[in-house]
């Protein structure tokens, strides 16, 4: 082994780590400085000013509403479902449903290119023998697996974007099924939060003062796409050739 080897093998390691400790500390200081000023109790109290502010400045407040999603997805930080209610009832159902598609797409799929970068080579060397079967059905069906993931509201947003990049699936393909898959969660979401009158409401009830049996409804059905649209795929498969062949004889 020469030199320059050991010193690749050695900084990458460290290169590792710097990007974590970046991470790591941009999620600290941005709770930190903004933390306070996205608790639901504050943003409804500025009610008035947050509308204000919006018609004088369109342009930024989207930009900046879209940076904060981006960020709080990629990160994987807590607060999503509440901001994207927030947004919702700021920016109304069709824009909000634009703006959360694209930004949640975005954050997840940076989320997925940082747990590829830092966690998917330890875990392939040290499990690789015992993934080498989950990895050839994904290169098979991964699409399928991660748009059905995407429509079944139980499975946590950045468990799905963990664990997909630690997979052989390629960045272009878990960011079109991402968008794919989360658009129609995110409709009936936004629309539940569309329907909020202030953030008062909000403030006191909280993410679970939508729920309503037709929402729930609405995300049962979203499951279940996938799982009908898999079993009409095996009905109507054609049969193999090998069977056919061996039959006829």
């Amino acid at each position: 082994m020469t030199i320059a080897q050991n010193t690749d093998g050695k900084s990458k390691p460290y290169l590792k780590l710097f990007v974590l400790a970046t991470v790591l500390a941009t999620a600290v200081y941005g709770y930190a400085q903004y933390g306070n000023t996205l608790i639901l109790d504050d943003l409804a109290q500025r009610e008035t000013e947050l509308r204000q502010y919006q018609q004088k400045n369109p342009i930024l407040v989207y930009g900046v509403a879209f940076g904060i999603y981006v960020t709080v997805t990629g990160l994987s930080l807590p607060g999503a479902a509440v901001l994207s209610l927030v947004y919702a009832w700021y920016f109304g159902l069709v824009r909000a449903v634009v703006l959360i598609s694209f930004a949640s797409t975005m954050g997840a799929t940076l989320a997925f290119l940082l747990s590829r970068y830092l966690l998917r080579e330890f875990i392939q060397n040290r499990f690789g023998e015992k993934l080498a079967g989950f990895n050839q059905n994904l290169e098979t069906e991964g699409a399928f697996y991660l748009f059905t993931l995407r429509l079944i509201p139980a499975v946590p947003f950045f468990v799905i974007n963990v664990v997909m990049g630690l997979t052989p699936m390629k960045t272009g393909t878990f960011w079109w099924v991402s968008q794919f898959g989360m658009f129609p969660g995110t409709i009936v979401y936004v629309y539940a939060g569309s329907s909020i009158p202030d953030l008062a409401t909000l403030a006191e009830t909280g993410a679970a003062g939508i729920l309503s049996p037709q929402l729930l409804t609405a995300f049962v059905v979203l499951g279940l796409i996938p799982l009908l649209a898999k079993t009409l795929a095996r009905r109507f498969k054609p049969a193999d050739v090998s069977s056919n062949s061996s039959t006829d004889s």
